[in-house]
């Protein structure tokens, strides 16, 4: 069964939700330090890329202060160019950009669900 744009919505806050955990139990030394730790920061920064690509336009359009470009284009650095990733890049985006980010998404679940 194809997903829903709710379902994309649902993963994608999900995701943000595994990412904030991750983040509050571990710091970004110990990220560095684990291949383990590090993959999953990668694989859910790649579910949100992957899951907000496919949420309608006309609900971006609401949230016109997301950089949508920028998130899509985050996934495909972690798929093509993960030998070159700056670790500390996407501990900032996991603690810095994705509060702005699951707000719009949270604001989005009010709207269309």
């Amino acid at each position: 069964m194809r997903a829903t744009p709710l379902d994309r919505l649902t993963h994608a806050l999900q995701a943000i939700a595994d990412l904030e955990s991750l983040v509050d139990e571990h710091d970004l030394g110990a990220i560095r330090k684990s291949a383990v730790l590090r993959a999953a920061l990668e694989r859910f920064l790649e579910i949100v890329s992957e899951a907000v690509r496919h949420l309608p336009d006309e609900w971006k359009q609401s949230n016109d202060h997301i950089p949508w470009r920028a998130i899509a284009a985050i996934g495909n650095v972690i798929r093509h160019g993960y030998d070159g990733i700056d670790v500390s890049r996407l501990w900032m985006v996991a603690t810095d950009d994705l509060p702005v980010l699951k707000a719009a998404l949270l604001t989005m679940g009010e709207r269309y669900r």
